[in-house]
C-alpha cells in the first residue's frame, strides 16, 4: 500500500514556456486523484500516462484559472473517451455556477454526470472517505476562499501472527476477537495480550497539498505529522513581503511549515516566472528543512509503505 505523486504542473499565474500550471495526480492504493487542473491538464496526463477515465474524484484548491481552466477541456475529453461513471468534483462555492453554465452551452450531452461537492474552505473536516482512504479539507490564506487537501490512508485491521496460531491452537472465535482488538483467554486461563499475539500489517501514509496561501501555523498543526507536504513557495525569502501582500507563501513560510508540521518531507511549488533558475528556492527552504525538494514537473514521487509489527 503506497501513495504516489505524480507532477503535472508547478508553476503559478503567469504563463511560461517551459512549465504547466497547478495539477497533481495522487495515487492512493491505486485510487486516482486529480488536485487542481491547470491549464493543459489533459495532455499532461496523457504524457504521463494517466488515463483521465481512471480518475475517482478531482479536487479543486479555488477558482483561480491557474488552477481551475484546465479541467472544463478535461471534462470533455472522458466523454470523448466514453466514461459513464460518474465524476465528484470538489470545489469551493461558486463553481457549481461554472460546472451549470459548461454542461449547458457547451456540453449538454456527456454520457456521464460531473457531480459538484461544494467544500468548506473555512472548515478542517473529512470531505471524502471510503473503506481504505480518507480526505480532509485545509483551510488556506488566500485573497479568494481556498482550501488545500490532508490525504490520509486508513489504519488496516489487525492480523494475527500465524506463529501465535500455532503455538496456542487458536480457534477460529479467538483469532476473530483478536482481530477485533481483544485479548485471548486460552482454556488452560492464561491470558494473551493482543498485542502480544497481533501485528497491523503496514504502516498508514499521508499526503497535504497546499497552494495557494499565506503562511499558516493552523495548517501546519492540522498537517501534524505528515509524511509528505506540498506547500507553494512562490517567491524567494526576499520577496517574503510582496508573498503576504498577495496572498502566497515565501520558501521560509512553506519550511517553517514542513518544520513545524513535523513533516517527513516537503514539496516546493507554484514558482513565480520571475526565477529561471529554482535552486535559489530550493537551497533557502533546505537551509530551515534540508528535507526539501523541487516538485518537478513529470516526476513521480513516491511514500513507501512502513511495514510495523507490534
Amino acid at each position: 500500500m503506497s501513495i504516489a505523486v505524480t507532477i503535472l504542473g508547478n508553476t503559478s499565474a503567469k504563463p511560461t514556456s517551459t512549465g504547466h500550471p497547478s495539477a497533481q495526480v495522487v495515487n492512493v492504493n491505486e485510487q486516482l486523484f486529480l488536485v487542481d487542473a491547470g491549464e493543459g491538464v489533459q495532455r499532461q496526463m496523457m504524457r504521463y500516462g494517466l488515463s483521465p477515465l481512471k480518475l475517482r474524484a478531482v479536487f479543486i484548491s479555488h477558482l483561480h484559472g491557474d488552477h481551475l481552466f484546465g479541467l472544463f477541456p478535461l471534462l470533455s475529453t472522458m466523454g470523448l473517451y466514453g466514461r459513464r461513471t460518474p465524476l465528484r468534483i470538489y470545489a469551493p462555492r461558486p463553481f457549481g455556477e461554472m460546472l451549470e453554465a459548461f454542461l449547458r452551452l457547451c456540453e449538454s450531452n456527456l454520457p456521464y454526470t460531473p457531480e459538484w461537492i461544494e467544500v468548506d474552505t473555512t472548515k478542517h473536516q473529512i470531505i471524502f472517505e471510503n473503506d481504505t482512504t480518507e480526505i480532509w479539507s485545509l483551510p488556506l490564506r488566500h485573497r479568494v476562499p481556498t482550501a488545500g487537501y490532508l490525504f490520509r490512508q486508513k489504519e488496516p485491521p489487525l492480523n494475527v501472527s500465524k506463529y501465535a496460531i500455532e503455538r496456542y491452537g487458536l480457534s477460529i472465535a479467538q483469532i476473530v476477537a483478536a482481530k477485533r482488538g481483544e485479548d485471548v483467554t486460552l482454556d488452560s486461563g492464561e491470558v494473551l495480550a493482543n498485542s502480544a499475539i497481533t501485528y497491523r500489517p503496514y504502516g498508514t501514509l499521508s499526503y497535504a497539498y497546499c497552494s495557494d496561501t499565506n503562511y499558516s501555523a493552523r495548517v501546519a498543526k492540522m498537517a501534524e505529522g505528515v509524511d509528505m507536504l506540498y506547500h507553494e513557495a512562490t517567491y524567494a525569502a526576499a520577496e517574503k513581503k510582496l508573498a503576504k501582500e498577495r496572498g502566497h507563501a515565501s520558501t521560509i513560510d512553506a519550511a517553517k511549515v514542513a518544520k513545524m508540521a513535523n513533516a517527513g518531507r516537503l514539496l516546493i511549488g507554484h514558482f513565480s516566472s520571475r526565477y529561471k533558475d529554482l535552486q535559489i528556492l530550493l537551497d533557502e527552504c533546505r537551509e530551515l528543512f534540508p528535507a526539501t525538494d523541487i516538485a518537478e514537473e513529470g516526476k513521480t514521487f513516491l511514500i513507501e509503505p512502513k511495514t510495523t509489527k507490534r
